[in-house]
């Protein structure tokens, strides 16, 4: 009998575990787009599949509140489509030296792009550019509410960053925009 209900513990165990991973899908395959550090042509793609501009994440490997955003929140599908359907997502790894060409057309390291450039100073920092290559909404800091980062892109997806502060855009209501 032990053994009987040990087993039927075991498989409730598992299969709530099976169910919890069906529910997130891994960010880098399913959230961030592969793409080789060419903003410009990015831009163009963006604008050519009919979306708003670019996401950037400046994130480093060994960022706890970056590895918490991807695992927690750019795992879940409903965020991973929203975001591919307006934007070209893309990661870039602010101490990297991987080539990244930047939306004047300069060639530098990441990590160069990161401070000297986009002006990043900690990571996560999340930035979105338009398609006429201005930025128009940025985030330093970790995220931790999925409602949050929705609101971000449908701050921008609707245009309503022209009109008034992201603090206004949440106080009244993102989900009715």
């Amino acid at each position: 009998m032990k053994k009987i209900l040990l087993w039927a513990l075991l498989a409730l165990f598992a299969q709530s575990a099976i169910g919890a991973t069906e529910e997130h899908r891994s960010a880098s395959l399913h959230f961030f787009q592969v793409g080789f550090g060419d903003l410009p042509e990015e831009m163009e793609l963006a604008a050519a599949e009919g979306k708003h501009g670019l996401f950037l994440m400046f994130s480093a490997e060994d960022c706890p509140p970056c590895i918490r955003m991807k695992e927690n929140i750019m795992s879940l599908p409903h965020v991973q489509e929203y975001y591919r359907k307006h934007f070209r997502v893309f990661e870039i790894d602010f101490n990297g030296d991987v080539e990244v060409t930047t939306l004047s057309g300069e060639t530098m390291r990441s990590k160069d792009y990161s401070t000297k450039v986009a002006r990043v100073i900690g990571t996560p920092t999340v930035v979105f550019v338009t398609l006429d290559g201005q930025e128009v909404v940025r985030r330093a800091g970790g995220i931790t509410d999925v409602d949050e980062f929705m609101s971000l892109a449908q701050f921008v997806t609707s245009g309503e960053y022209r009109n008034r502060s992201f603090a206004d855009f949440v106080k009244q209501g993102a989900a009715t925009q």
